[in-house]
């Protein structure tokens, strides 16, 4: 078992711009967490996810991904090397990061490394993910940097996607840190 709570940061946010017997309820899948909150070596894993073929043509169509191995059943079986449509890439990568995605209003996205499209994602595979807290390092006045790992799976375990997503964070005490930032 992991030593760590499952999430960090449940602190809700009071808004003024709404009634306060509103503005007191908790927000529901909202963090609040900073960068001295955040525990190297966690991991987490997903609820899981069966790709359906509704969601996969609206994807398509919202990024204009015509390709035929995604969007011609007739090509990908008769002319395509899987025998099958294929899941877009961009969406079991939107997809399998939006399992383990944190709503956390201090985090913000810096990019993404090391995106590895491993096996392909067939209509009607179900997937999960595992997010992996792997380092941070204190790199700007008012934030430090994150770097956690993302791995998802289809099926029962079988690797499909790698990638690093990469975030800065706010600092809780931005004094802790001066004299320790890159930047």
């Amino acid at each position: 078992m992991s030593d760590f709570a499952p999430t960090v940061g449940v602190v809700s946010t009071h808004p003024r711009n709404m009634p306060a017997d509103h503005a007191a309820l908790p927000v529901w899948n909202a963090e609040n967490w900073f960068y001295e909150d955040w525990p190297v070596g966690q991991k987490i894993r997903s609820l899981r996810r069966t790709m359906a073929e509704g969601d996969c043509h609206l994807f398509n169509t919202l990024v204009l991904d015509i390709h035929p191995y995604v969007q011609d059943q007739m090509f990908a079986e008769s002319e395509g090397i899987f025998g099958k449509r294929l899941i877009a890439g961009a969406f079991v990568f939107s997809a399998g990061l939006g399992l383990v995605a944190t709503n956390c209003v201090n985090a913000f996205s810096y990019g993404y490394d090391k995106l590895r499209f491993i096996k392909p994602v067939f209509i009607g595979d179900t997937i999960y993910s595992i997010r992996s807290n792997l380092d941070k390092h204190p790199r700007y006045k008012e934030m430090g940097l994150i770097r956690a790992s993302y791995e998802v799976f289809k099926g029962e375990g079988e690797l499909v996607l790698y990638c690093e997503h990469l975030q800065t964070v706010k600092y809780r005490n931005p004094a802790d840190f001066v004299g320790k930032t890159e930047k």
